[in-house]
């Protein structure tokens, strides 16, 4: 029996959604990875600082506050992934200028702006943010921003259209930036090898 093997998008994408499974957040878990030249860099999911309780612990300060998602983010115990998976690299000394960024997410407006200063040039994000700001620095950083349908496959190859769409197969290349009105801008390295 062939098995399917993941296009390198597919790839990144499905070790961020394993990556988000370590999240201590209540609301939502979050995965994003850090790759350049198909190697990955770095990782990171949301929570708390190291050495610090978990919300999933001792509860959620947004929560007891009811602070609207994508609001406030300084409210908040936890890091966001993309925020960890820069912060990983730079505490082992990884340059990632010139990277790629998986999300199982949109970036919020803070990590979107870190995104820019550390040099990363394309994010790949699965599910939205509701960050209007986001959208906005996007617009005007030129980043290249496409948002990622993955497809469960079968063993098989096929689609498996009884089941949620959840894996390896990558929506048609766009450039959100395009589809959100964002101009374009400065544009990822895209290798023509896929295999």
């Amino acid at each position: 029996m062939r098995t399917h093997r993941p296009d390198w998008d597919s790839y990144f994408m499905e070790i961020a959604r394993i990556v988000s499974k370590r999240s201590t957040c209540m609301r939502r878990s979050v995965g994003s990875v850090i790759v350049k030249g198909k190697r990955i860099l770095s990782t990171g999911y949301n929570g708390a600082p190291i050495g610090l309780e978990h919300c999933t612990d001792i509860g959620c300060v947004r929560e007891s506050r009811k602070i609207a998602s994508g609001e406030r983010h300084e409210l908040c115990r936890g890091l966001h992934a993309e925020q960890n998976a820069i912060i990983q690299a730079a505490y082992h000394g990884v340059s990632i200028n010139g990277a790629d960024l998986y999300s199982t997410h949109l970036p919020c407006s803070i990590c979107m702006k870190m995104i820019i200063n550390a040099g990363i040039e394309k994010v790949l994000y699965s599910d939205g943010y509701p960050d209007e700001l986001s959208l906005e620095l996007i617009r005007e950083s030129g980043i290249t921003v496409q948002q990622f349908e993955v497809v469960e496959i079968t063993q098989s190859g096929r689609d498996c259209t009884d089941r949620p769409r959840r894996h390896s197969k990558p929506a048609p290349r766009r450039d959100d930036s395009k589809s959100l009105g964002l101009k374009a801008g400065r544009k990822a390295k895209i290798n023509a090898d896929k295999s």
